[in-house]
């Protein structure tokens, strides 16, 4: 049985900076498809998660995935629907409620941004082996529990900014 062996500093650093670019790179792809849809960042993260569920979802679900709080998210919907990227709804199995979801015009127009993106990394990650996936899949997993847990860390404990006018007050 081949003895695992325990990866170099360098290996280590080069996927930090690797997975480092990633991030980086979808955060320069949510710039150009905001601009390209004439959105804001906040506005195509809540398209984004719609586009994603392909369902419709109530305001909390949308306040829960893009992390914007209730009254962000309802002026979040309030700005989509009057740009023509979201449509409210009666929940059919609860009449107080709404529900909103994408317009069939913004699905579309989704769809022809992120299908060519989906298929030229699907076509990339069909050249790997299954269990070359699975390890990947583990990873990614992993790495974002971890990196969730840390950014909870840091809203823990980081301190909150002072006004400019307490600041002063305290000189």
């Amino acid at each position: 049985m081949a003895k695992k062996m325990k990866p170099s500093k360098v290996l280590i650093e080069r996927i930090y900076s690797a997975v480092r670019d990633i991030g980086d790179q979808a955060e320069c792809t949510r710039e150009v498809i905001s601009e390209v849809l004439g959105l804001y960042k906040t506005d195509l993260a809540g398209v984004d998660f719609l586009y994603s569920k392909q369902r419709p979802c109530t305001a909390g679900e949308l306040s829960k995935g893009t992390g914007l709080s209730s009254g962000a998210t309802t002026t979040l919907i309030d700005r989509l629907e009057k740009a023509g990227f979201a449509v409210r709804e009666d929940d059919p199995d609860d009449r107080r409620r709404q529900m909103v979801r994408l317009s069939d015009q913004a699905s579309a127009r989704c769809e022809a941004i992120y299908e060519p993106i989906r298929k030229d990394l699907f076509r990339l990650w069909s050249t790997y082996r299954t269990s070359e996936l699975e390890a990947i899949e583990q990873f990614l997993q992993k790495g974002l529990k971890l990196h969730a847990k840390s950014l909870e860390r840091l809203r823990s404990t980081a301190q909150k900014p002072q006004s400019a006018t307490k600041r002063r007050r305290q000189a």
